[in-house]
């Protein structure tokens, strides 16, 4: 490592070298520059600085470029041109490595990097989700029904879980919680549905990461965590909402150390501008909140962007330490960027700023780091080092090698599936559907019997129906039976008597 004065050199200039006072690295930074202008190579190099200075790293890796820094460098010509022609072997400049931590989200290129539903909490989430005001305050109350009756929310099942119980059973908690609308259950449940499509089930789970385990060094060295980011980049939101949760950990789980002779920690967040892209007012209060605060933590964050105005003015104003590459001026907005960027440093008479940022090379860079009291330098027209270790992706094989020689190998590979809301909602839902089960099954069997007596009854009265028309009909030909029997007797006995009686006259009559 190149010094001046006990000052880390970073960039040379026709005047001489450039170098930062360490104990003001933790007042934040801001590095910007077109595409293609060479900030990826100034992360790498700064990056490679605070290591050697024993300060551990934390950096996002869009492209893979970044874990170059694990192998020793010179694969470059124009690199080994460059070291030449300034004479940097001679200084003290030499090719080597560094300790490298691979973390990925997705768990494919580096170690898993999880946090809880709960960690991350309603605030980001509401975010992430994209919801509005009504929605995100409806999610607040799940999170609170969660809390009041001891659900562990860890993943996301357990999040999406929570919802549809709340959803199903809104009467139940409208009184005591406020109106939890029909519609806003719905647009959350949409929003988990895409947040899932977008793979951020790998997002959240445990074991949740240890901030401890950013805060390693190596054989002197500060551990450089790099984050394969090229996957998550496909899903801004997830990505930068991720960065801001691991910025919010930091503050809240870190101790205050005051201004330490060295950071403890520096956080590069890169594409910064995504992080700002309507980020409502609540919000970006708590990220300002946490840049002005978490340096007494002993954390720097530099923001990586393309133009200053990417950061909003409240942010922007606590970033002490900055490194502007080139701007383009072809368009009137282009040229009132590059007004802007230059209006955010300290002038210097050698030169007009704002036509300096415009005719930067690749490499070529505006510096201003802070002085001992904390003030802005002039800013220097400088040529930033190139870096020790390899500039370029190291080869698939020498990561898993690196991978797993990692102190944390194996403490994050083996996902853990605790009972949580998921297990306790799901569990309880079966014992709901089967008392609803029993119960219609008993309603079934009452309305059945009800039925098989009912049609009892109305076998039972046909047949006496049918018993009573049986009779009847029998009752018919027997009574005409005995009738004509009778009326027939009736005539025989009416004769019979007919001739007794004359009979009887006539004897009378004769005797007489």
């Amino acid at each position: 490592m190149l010094t001046l004065e006990n000052e880390p050199v970073v960039a040379i200039s026709p005047d001489g070298e450039i170098g930062f006072i360490p104990r003001m690295m933790n007042r934040h930074g801001l590095v910007t520059g077109a595409t293609g202008t060479g900030k990826t190579v100034t992360l790498q190099t700064l990056s490679e600085t605070f290591s050697q200075m024993g300060v551990p790293v934390f950096v996002a890796d869009m492209k893979g470029d970044l874990s170059g820094i694990a192998k020793s460098g010179g694969n470059k010509e124009s690199v080994t041109e460059r070291v030449a022609s300034y004479g940097l072997l001679d200084k003290g400049f030499n090719y080597q490595s560094f300790p490298v931590q691979f973390w990925d989200v997705f768990g494919e290129q580096g170690h898993p990097l999880r946090t809880t539903v709960s960690d991350i909490g309603p605030m980001l989430l509401e975010r992430l989700l994209e919801l509005n005001e009504t929605q995100g305050a409806v999610l607040t109350l799940i999170f609170k029904i969660a809390d009041d009756n001891n659900l562990l929310l860890l993943d996301l099942k357990d999040l999406q879980k929570i919802v549809e119980f709340v959803g199903n059973n809104r009467e139940e908690y409208i009184t005591k919680y406020g109106n939890i609308a029909a519609a806003s259950i719905g647009a959350i449940q949409r929003s988990l549905v895409r947040l899932e499509a977008e793979g951020a089930e790998h997002f959240f789970g445990e074991p949740a990461l240890n901030v401890e385990d950013f805060l390693q060094t190596s054989r002197g060295k500060g551990v450089v965590n790099v984050l394969a980011a090229d996957k998550l980049m496909h899903s801004p939101r997830v990505y930068t909402s991720f960065l801001l949760f691991l910025l919010s950990t930091l503050f809240n789980d870190l101790p205050e150390i005051g201004d330490p002779d060295k950071p403890r920690l520096i956080f590069f967040f890169d594409e910064a501008h995504m992080l700002f892209n309507d980020m409502p007012k609540v919000l970006l209060e708590k990220v300002e909140q946490i840049v002005r605060l978490i340096r007494s933590k002993g954390v720097g964050i530099y923001f990586c962007t393309q133009n200053p105005a990417d950061i909003p003015p409240v942010i922007l104003g606590q970033l002490g330490n900055r490194v502007q590459h080139a701007l383009r001026a072809y368009t009137p907005n282009d040229q009132k960027a590059v007004k802007v960027a230059a209006q955010s440093f300290r002038a210097n008479p050698k030169y007009d700023t704002a036509t300096a940022i415009t005719e930067l090379n690749t490499g070529e860079a505006l510096v201003s780091f802070l002085d001992e009291k904390g003030a802005p330098k002039m800013v220097e027209r400088a040529y930033i080092l190139p870096p020790q270790g390899q500039i370029g992706p190291i080869t698939p094989e020498e990561r898993a090698q690196i991978i797993k020689q990692s102190f944390v190998y194996g403490i994050y590979e083996k996902l853990i599936d605790r009972e949580s809301a998921f297990e306790i909602l799901s569990k309880k839902q079966e014992l709901a559907d089967d008392e609803r089960r029993k119960a219609e099954e008993e309603k079934n069997r009452v309305k059945q019997q009800k039925e098989e007596l009912k049609a009892q009854l109305e076998k039972e009265k046909l047949e006496r129906a049918q018993q009573r028309q049986r009779k009847a009909q029998g009752d018919g030909i027997f009574g005409d039976l005995l009738k004509q029997v009778g009326r027939s007797a009736t005539r025989q006995l009416t004769t019979k008597v007919a001739g007794t009686l004359v009979r009887s006259i006539l004897g009378t009559l004769t005797k007489k």
